[in-house]
């Protein structure tokens, strides 16, 4: 029977935490973004750093 790290547990939990709260992109998720910008790269990529940003102040605090 085949047996994980302790790294790749963590990691595994971690997406787990991820999934949970709503931190994972799904297609769906994407498609909604892109419609709601009506599918404009740059604005599309302007939301999507200045959500990297907060989430980046939220890991600080």
């Amino acid at each position: 029977m085949p047996t994980i790290s302790k790294k790749e547990y963590e990691e595994y939990r971690k997406l787990c935490y991820d999934r949970d709260h709503g931190r994972i992109l799904t297609p769906d998720g994407l498609r909604l973004i892109c419609e709601s910008f009506s599918n404009n790269p740059e604005a599309i990529g302007k939301h999507m750093l200045e959500t990297l940003a907060r989430f980046r102040q939220k890991e600080e605090l």
